[in-house]
């Protein structure tokens, strides 16, 4: 009887659900997977470098919305899921699935160095019969031509002895319609026995997975996604700042034109672009086009708009002090409504209200920030400055000790009614109109 074979005795396993699956990283993506893995029935090891997560995980305690304490303390009670940060155990993996961050350099640049350190790490242990899958976001080409040497410098040959795919993360943070599990999973493997392998993995966690026919596909699925709604969010940024200087509504146009049912759908205009993936992924996508010689000339002007709507907000909350208190932005004091980058979460990646926040402050104005979800600001790679600055309460006892109010993001916990007695509201969300609420004090942005 012929021997079985490293793919064989993987697809059993999958099979028979006997497989165990390492997640790395435990963020907002990592977590949520390795939580959905688990509930399946499927052993799981969470993989991070930071202690104290490892610590919450083995309590029971979650730190992200998505993941309710309850169920983590009854998968880790049920010796479902645990967490480490001692990699040695990736022996023990069949599967191994990275959701490390993909951040940019601070020239735009790709910065590929947690995938590099992870995949050494993975290579140092791997052993025939694994199955590896990238799911942090990236530009084609990143799994086969980055990751898949890194791991063949262990001397084991990618498609024979052990096998790599690429399956692009899809959490939307505060979206109560969808979660991990009922989200449609883009999968893709290097070689036809990797494809039917990361679509057997998913199939058995997901309830619909979406084959592509190769990692850079599925790369540039991704990228698309993001693409698409960065360049919509700067068409409707743009389009903000031309019907104003028309003395038109914006969002009372876009109301309107969402009543049409085909051909068009609705994107919102803002302060900025935030979260781990729309401010960031368009460039991984111009970075690599230039190996290729192609300009990504649309690309590039919606990066444009949007990075440039921080400095408008301020511009615009510095003419309404000027005009209607008679006060100069140096001598301001104002309050930030929202550090998260969006509303009814506690996520602050690339949230656009730090960027308000120190535009303001490079002008002299005093700033403090409420956020119902954010007690403290954490640190930031961008903005360590504000690392530990407290929530301010929100009174109006408080709020008479502020000339004006931000609104950064409109979190539903946030009391508009209370905000209307300010002395001025400076609103990029519409808030304030969506909650009934006007007058002289309330600026749009």
């Amino acid at each position: 009887m012929a021997d079985v074979t490293p793919f064989e005795r993987l697809r059993a396993a999958l099979a028979d659900r006997t497989a165990t699956v390492g997640v790395i990283g435990l963020g907002y993506v990592g977590l949520p997977l390795a939580v959905a893995v688990a509930r399946r029935g499927l052993s799981t090891i969470g993989f991070d470098i930071d202690p104290a997560k490892e610590e919450r995980i083995r309590a029971g305690r979650s730190y992200i919305d998505a993941v309710s304490s309850d169920e983590l303390a009854g998968l880790v009670k049920a010796d479902r899921l645990t967490a480490t940060t001692a990699y040695d155990r990736l022996a023990e993996c069949d599967v191994i699935v990275i959701c490390v961050p993909t951040p940019l350099s601070r020239h735009r640049d790709p910065d590929l160095s947690y995938i590099e350190s992870t995949g050494r790490e993975i290579a140092a242990r791997l052993r025939p019969g694994q199955l590896v899958v990238l799911e942090s976001t990236t530009y084609p080409g990143t799994t086969r031509e980055v990751l898949k040497p890194i791991l063949e410098a262990s001397g084991l040959v990618g498609g024979r002895d052990f096998f790599l795919g690429f399956s692009p993360e899809r959490e939307d943070p505060g979206n109560a319609s969808f979660e991990t599990a009922t989200i449609p999973k883009v999968v893709a493997g290097d070689g036809p026995e990797a494809n039917e392998l990361v679509a057997a993995f998913y199939g058995t966690v997901v309830e619909k997975v979406v084959p592509v026919s190769s990692p850079d596909v599925a790369e540039a699925v991704k990228i698309t996604e993001n693409v698409f709604r960065a360049v919509n969010i700067a068409l409707v940024n743009e389009l903000k700042l031309i019907y104003g200087a028309m003395g038109i509504d914006v969002w009372e146009v876009i109301e309107a034109a969402k009543t049409k049912p085909f051909g068009y759908m609705p994107f919102y205009p803002g302060p900025g672009l935030g979260g781990h993936c729309i401010p960031i992924d368009p460039f991984y996508l111009t970075w690599r086009s230039r190996e290729f010689e192609i300009s990504t000339r649309f690309i590039e002007l919606a990066g444009e708009i949007n990075t440039a709507m921080p400095n408008h907000v301020v511009d615009v909350l510095a003419r309404a002090l000027d005009e209607r208190l008679k006060l100069a932005l140096s001598a301001a004091k104002v309050l930030v409504i929202g550090l998260a980058y969006k509303k009814n979460v506690e996520d602050v990646r690339e949230s656009p209200s730090f960027k308000l926040m120190s535009l303001l402050e490079a002008r002299g104005a005093r700033v403090s920030f409420h956020d119902p979800h954010v007690p403290e600001a954490p640190n930031t790679r961008e903005h360590p400055e504000f690392a530990g600055r407290r929530s301010a309460p929100l009174t109006a006892e408080s709020l008479r000790g502020f000339d004006a109010v931000l609104i950064s993001t409109d979190h539903d916990a946030v009391d508009y009614g209370l905000l209307a007695g300010a002395k001025l509201v400076v609103d990029t969300r519409n808030a304030m109109a969506r909650h009934g609420l006007s007058g002289a004090n309330v600026v749009k942005a």
